[in-house]
């Protein structure tokens, strides 16, 4: 597996990571542990060296899981995880909470949870309106001086809130949702982090699964994937956004690939600090995203697919109005 730089940052990770949150939360319930054990121990294998979790994934169990499955292997990987969410009794998501207080003691708990003493990539989930960032990056940065933390990131984050953290503490890395069928980060977000050299690290970059042409209208989701509760996931939208799926189909049978593939060699071909973090449940799936890191994208290929793409309007919005509120700010 190649390796890449996240920006400036001196953090070189495989070129493609792995997503940790669906073993746990999110696509349905919680997966067999042994066998999750096992394959992020075959990712491991496999070249790949990211891997990316977060306290509120379970809450606490997806953490545990990568940190008893890593720690055999624990100085051949980095490890992301994140803060800035206020958890409830039941577990629920009760709000956001990035005041420094709380990010140290984030921190520590998640450093039990992940068996180390550092966290390599120590993300802000979401932008909390209420604390300043300076506020937040300040934290971040006595975490780093303390030992604790490598590298501070940030997820879903406006271009102002970036540079105003990266002059208090300098950003390594931004994960956004990025992929074909959703680009805002190519606006405003992707010509900052070229500026400033940081890296990006595109989360759902297979669409939530949609881009692997494994998926149409007719698909059923578990009661508790929050799949069912996304605009762009209904069957009508579904339906309409198949398009994408035959442009990524014709370009993969010409380069013997799968659609998943070609999505993600599509990410790896915009920026040489781009690292998507595909996840998956499964090892044959896990060792096609690995293959993805060996597809080289012509030039022509993709102009092919810029041409193609510009004629596709993607219908439904990507989350619930009151979660895209989150982002982007």
């Amino acid at each position: 597996m190649k390796k890449r730089e996240l920006g400036n940052s001196g953090l070189e990770v495989s070129a493609i990571g792995l997503g940790c949150m669906g073993m746990s939360f999110g696509y349905g319930p919680p997966k067999n542990k042994r066998e999750m054990i096992a394959l992020l121990r075959a990712a491991v294998e496999r070249g790949i060296t990211f891997f990316d979790t977060a306290e509120i994934y379970g809450p606490f169990t997806n953490e545990e899981l990568v940190g008893e499955a890593l720690a055999p292997m624990r100085e051949r990987v980095a490890i992301a995880t994140k803060f800035g969410f206020k958890i409830g009794s039941k577990g629920e998501q009760a709000g956001l909470d990035s005041r420094p207080e709380h990010i140290k003691e984030v921190a520590d708990a998640s450093l039990k949870r992940l068996r180390t003493d550092v966290i390599d990539l120590f993300y802000q989930h979401r932008v909390d309106p209420d604390v300043p960032i300076e506020d937040v990056a300040g934290a971040v940065k006595e975490l780093i001086r303390q030992g604790k933390v490598k590298h501070f990131g940030l997820s879903e984050p406006g271009v102002q809130t970036i540079r105003r953290a990266h002059a208090v503490q300098p950003v390594t890395a931004v994960q956004n949702e990025y992929s074909l069928w959703w680009r805002k980060a190519e606006e405003e977000v992707l010509p900052t982090l070229e500026e400033l050299g940081i890296g990006l690290v595109p989360y759902s970059p297979l669409g939530r699964g949609f881009l692997t042409g494994k998926m149409n209208e007719n698909t059923t989701f578990e009661s508790s994937d929050f799949r069912n509760r996304l605009p762009r996931f209904t069957p009508e939208a579904r339906k309409a956004n198949q398009a994408l799926v035959h442009l990524l189909s014709e370009i993969a049978k010409r380069k013997k690939a799968t659609p998943a593939q070609v999505a993600l060699a599509w990410l790896l071909a915009q920026k040489p600090w781009v690292v998507p973090i595909p996840g998956t449940t499964k090892l044959h799936r896990l060792e096609e995203n690995v293959g993805a890191a060996s597809i080289e994208l012509t030039l022509e290929d993709l102009r092919e697919i810029e041409h193609a793409a510009s004629k596709i309007d993607v219908q439904g919005a990507r989350y619930p109005e009151h979660l895209e509120q989150m982002t982007g700010r």
